[in-house]
């Protein structure tokens, strides 16, 4: 199990040495930007290192959406992401499992996201695994109550779709932390990443604000034990000030 951080791209092995993390994430460029990014420099630097290197999609990104100005540059975002994460050396891309609006049919949304797959394996596949990621909020979310990612699930396993297990967004969207792992599992067969977050805000507030380890209404030890069980790398996407102390924690705890 390798233990890391969400940081800034600027330097992210400087950021990685700094936390004594082995597994990092970033955003290529502007997580607000449609733009395409090229391959991040320190490429070459990380892997001599033997840093693991993460991507994270831009926010606006919404593969669900039936707004053809959203998904459509949706769809060539992540794709391109794809290319540049893969050039990177990235272990893998993720991507929020989006929704669509209020009064929509979720269906829509399902459909939407196989299709995305579907056609991209029609081009021959992504270079690295797309992970999706549950998500916190929102009724007509792909990926909020796991009921609806089972349903999603349907839809894109056979594709080898990847998952990224968040413990902030599973404990806002009312999902227990408590054997939530078997629970995962039992619906996508995998859980290649886990987002190790704290929440600052109650069980089932649909509300995405991550604290640091101890900080936040997630016991700690239950935190250690998600990481431990889902024997896949771990990212902190915690406040940068804590993010070393996160890691230093998870280590002792799990082992590690």
């Amino acid at each position: 199990m390798s233990i890391g951080a969400h940081i800034h791209s600027d330097d992210p092995l400087a950021a990685a040495r700094e936390r004594d993390a082995d597994v990092v994430q970033f955003f290529l460029g502007d997580p607000q930007s449609w733009k395409a990014q090229p391959p991040h420099p320190q490429a070459d630097a990380l892997r001599e290192a033997g840093i693991d290197v993460f991507v994270h999609s831009p926010y606006p990104v919404n593969i669900a959406s039936t707004n053809n100005r959203i998904r459509i540059p949706s769809r060539k975002t992540v794709t391109q992401y794809a290319e540049s994460a893969a050039a990177t050396g990235a272990k893998g891309l993720i991507v929020h499992g989006g929704h669509v609006t209020r009064g929509e049919d979720p269906a829509e949304g399902l459909v939407n996201w196989r299709k995305f797959f579907e056609r991209q394996a029609d081009a021959g596949g992504f270079p690295l695994p797309v992970l999706i990621e549950n998500t916190a909020g929102g009724d007509n979310a792909m990926a909020r109550k796991f009921d609806m990612l089972a349903r999603l699930w349907d839809e894109v396993g056979e594709f080898g779709a990847g998952f990224c297990l968040d413990t902030c967004h599973a404990h806002a969207a009312g999902e227990s932390l408590d054997g939530i792992v078997d629970r995962v599992k039992a619906i996508t067969g995998r859980i290649d990443l886990v987002h190790l977050n704290s929440s600052r805000d109650e069980f089932d507030s649909a509300r995405d604000r991550h604290a640091n380890v101890g900080t936040g209404m997630i016991e700690p030890e239950l935190l250690a034990a998600v990481a431990k069980e889902a024997g896949a790398p771990v990212v902190v996407e915690t406040p940068a000030d804590g993010q070393a102390a996160d890691i230093a924690f998870l280590r002792a705890a799990t082992g590690r």
